[in-house]
This record gives C-alpha cells, structure tokens and sequence, in this order.
C-alpha cells in the first residue's frame, strides 16, 4: 500500500506527519509524505522556528511525484493540519490527480479546526474550507468532537447527538466517520469514548480516560484507523485496531511522564497492542 500523507511536520517531537508516517510504516505501508509546515517543535511549547509552506509549494511536490510515473500505485491521501486554504485547495488537487489514475484510492480527511476547551485554532477560512470542500471530498474524516459539532451544526450531548451528526457528516461525502475524544451524558467520567459510523451503523469504543496532555494522537490515530479501513473496509474493524494501539501508545507516555508522545519507543503497540478493546455497536 502506497500512501500519500500531506500534513504538517517538527524536526523535534511527533505531530502531523512526524506522528502519522511511521506508525503506517510500521505497519507496512509505503508513506510519501508532503510537509505543509516545517516547524522545529509543535506550537504547544509556545514557541518554535521555522515555515509555513503555500499551496504552489505542495503542488510543485506532487508533481514531481507524478514525474515519476508513480501516482497510479497511490491507494490513498491523508490530510491534516492545512495552514492555509490555498494548501487545502493544493491537497484536494493531488486527490484529484490520484483518483484520476487510481479509481479504488482513497481520501481520509482530519478535520483539524480545534477542540474542546480551546475553541477553534485554525487559521481564519480553514473551518469554512474543511466544511465546505475538503470534508465532501473525503471518503474518510476524523473528527473530534468539536469539529463534529462545528461540521454538523449540532450541539452534541448524547450518543443520540453523535449519531445524528455523524449522520449530517455523511450526508456531505464521507462513507466512513471516526469520532475522537468523545465525552457525553453517556460517558463514565473516568472513560473516554472513540465512535465510528458507516452504512446507517454505529461501534463505540470506551477506553479508561489517561491523566496526561499531549499533542499528536489525533494525527497517529487518524493515520492507523484510515490504514486499518483501507485494508479491512470496515470501520468497526478500523476503529478496534486504531483505537488499541493509540491507547497502548498514550499508557507507554503517560507511565513515562514524557512531554511528547512515545511514537519510537512504544512502536511494538502498533502492530500488537498491549491492551485490546472491543467495537460494540450502539
């Protein structure tokens, strides 16, 4: 499998593709990552160095990749993190290329726009974009809760909430939705809940809730669940894959006290995860 991964990128740490590239490696998948930005960390630290990257610029890339005459052996495009639209409009450009040549490729879109407690942290347009444009045109999204509510146009409280906005999401494009970091009146206080829909159906995931705050495993999740479906064609599947090897992973930082993630030292949770959880339906 060949994958074409357009995200953001640090030197130092592990979010964007620094985060989603070798966990599919790990898995056996030939990555082709495109950097949107080239930071020295990730913006949580409060400062970093480096660039952020224009649309011209991920253009020129993919078609130096086209050059090759390798695009028709692409099976998927993962987004994440756009720092601008005219990225977005770039990456929704490669997918078009890709699926020119490849009809069975897919499109996993994160809509990366904020969260819960921080509010929307996108540049001003990215919300609109990823509603408008990049989330129609994915046969994948990942949202959290938040984006969820922001794409779907529902304040969401209950698993009868989550249900009915995934629904609007798929009513945009998306054959398959992943929702992350969800907490509802239905949710332990000690728990936290991943869901997936696809076809009409629903499967939660309930995991123990981990006491530690870290950037990137929206993007390794992200990575593996649209790994998982593209091979399984299952989102429950996906989802129970996805799911224990991000919870294997987040438990090896937390018992660590690591700032970052520990993407390298705890590769083994990508291919046999410590912890396994089942994919109810609901």
């Amino acid at each position: 499998m060949n994958i074409l991964s357009i995200q953001s990128h640090v030197a130092y740490g592990h979010v964007g593709n620094a985060s989603a590239v070798f966990p599919m490696q790990r898995l056996g998948v030939e990555v082709w990552p495109i950097h949107t930005v080239q930071f020295s960390n990730h913006t949580g630290y409060g400062s970093w160095k480096g660039r952020v990257f224009d649309g011209p610029a991920i253009e020129e890339l993919v078609e130096g990749i086209a050059e090759r005459g390798v695009l028709s052996r692409c099976n998927g495009v993962l987004s994440g993190y756009m720092g601008s639209a005219d990225i977005g409009t770039a990456i929704l450009s490669a997918v078009a290329r890709v699926r020119a040549l490849n009809g069975e490729a897919l499109y996993c879109c994160d809509p990366v726009i904020g969260d819960v407690g921080r509010g929307v942290f996108v540049r001003p347009g990215i919300p609109e974009f990823m509603r408008d444009q990049a989330v129609p045109a994915a046969d994948i999204v990942t949202p959290n809760q938040f984006e969820l509510e922001y794409l779907s146009g529902l304040t969401v409280e209950s698993l009868s909430d989550i249900k009915k906005a995934v629904s609007i999401v798929h009513g945009m494009g998306p054959g398959a939705v992943l929702v992350t970091s969800v907490e509802t009146q239905e949710t332990p206080s000690d728990t936290i809940d991943l869901i997936a829909g696809e076809g009409g159906r629903f499967w939660r995931v309930r995991t123990p809730k981990l006491s530690l705050s870290v950037n990137g495993a929206g993007d390794a999740i992200a990575a593996l669940f649209f790994v998982h479906y593209a091979r399984s064609r299952s989102a429950a599947t996906a989802l129970a894959e996805a799911s224990a090897s991000v919870y294997g992973l987040l438990k090896r930082t937390e018992e660590a006290g690591s700032r970052e993630i520990l993407t390298i030292a705890a590769q083994d949770e990508f291919v046999s995860p410590t912890y396994r959880f089942t994919a109810e339906e609901v």
